[in-house]
């Protein structure tokens, strides 16, 4: 399989499935929404992610940049209000795309990976903790937003 589509490739991406919360008993649907920038001239790749959840009004928002980008790593921030700017590293091969960050000074830690699966969807995990144990565990899946009205190409 070629170059993962997600992420390595500008498109924006739909995507659902649910939070499951260590303090909370019950589990909280959610809908995201990936755009994903062109690589720039320094080979950096600028994501936003959406995160909307099921009764809550306000949306989320998480920036990403992957930098330093090689067939099987990369480097990766993650931006967003609630804590500050984080620097992890990224694994890539032939299945997965992934993630990990460990922000011990402020007591963050977490993984999130994306794995293809037959139809060029993406099943996603992903694990975030704090240092008072809370622990947010996510499932779900994204696609490709397919763009309307858009002329196919054959050849």
């Amino acid at each position: 399989m070629g170059p993962h589509l997600f992420i390595m490739q500008p498109a924006i991406w739909l995507g659902e499935g649910k939070i499951v919360l260590s303090m909370v008993e019950e589990e909280l649907l959610f809908f995201t929404r990936w755009k994903i920038g062109s690589k720039d001239l320094e080979g950096r790749i600028e994501c936003t992610q959406e995160i909307q959840v099921r009764g809550l009004s306000e949306t989320m928002t998480n920036q990403f940049v992957l930098y330093e980008i090689h067939p099987t790593t990369f480097a990766i921030t993650l931006e967003n209000h609630a804590i500050g700017k984080l620097v992890g590293t990224g694994i890539i091969n032939d299945r997965v795309l992934g993630w990990e960050f460990r922000a011990t000074d402020v007591g963050f830690e977490g993984l999130e990976y994306y794995e293809i699966q037959e139809d060029l969807t993406y099943r996603m995990h992903a694990e975030y903790a704090t240092s008072d144990e809370f622990r947010t565990t996510i499932e779900g899946k994204i696609w490709q937003q397919i763009k309307p009205n858009t002329e196919s190409s054959s050849g």
